[in-house]
């Protein structure tokens, strides 16, 4: 499939992954954290640079959104200007309305 064919542009991928820092023990959240942020600023650079946004957190901002859709971005804004001008839909990895 064409990479511009939808929203999601690594349709080349071999394989996709997730890293989560997960412990029992709330008191480990910030060491879990940390563990899996270091992980993926390591792998990183061997990735093909985005991701798929359902798999990001909260707070990984509009660089890695803007990088998980690559090319298509400038035109995932023009369709929320026209189909979401308000912003209604903003509960996710949002791309804003242009």
């Amino acid at each position: 499939m064409p990479e511009d064919a939808t929203a999601f542009a690594y349709r080349n991928g071999g394989w996709a992954g997730v890293i989560a820092g997960i412990d029992p023990d709330p008191a480990n959240l910030p060491a879990a954290t940390a563990w899996a942020q270091q992980y993926w600023e390591e792998l990183h650079s061997m990735s093909a640079g985005g991701g798929y946004v359902n798999m990001m957190m909260e707070d990984d901002g509009n660089q890695r959104v803007r990088a998980a859709y690559r090319g298509n971005y400038d035109r995932l804004l023009h369709v929320k200007g026209r189909y979401d001008p308000t912003n209604l839909f903003h509960i996710n990895h949002n791309i804003p309305p242009s």
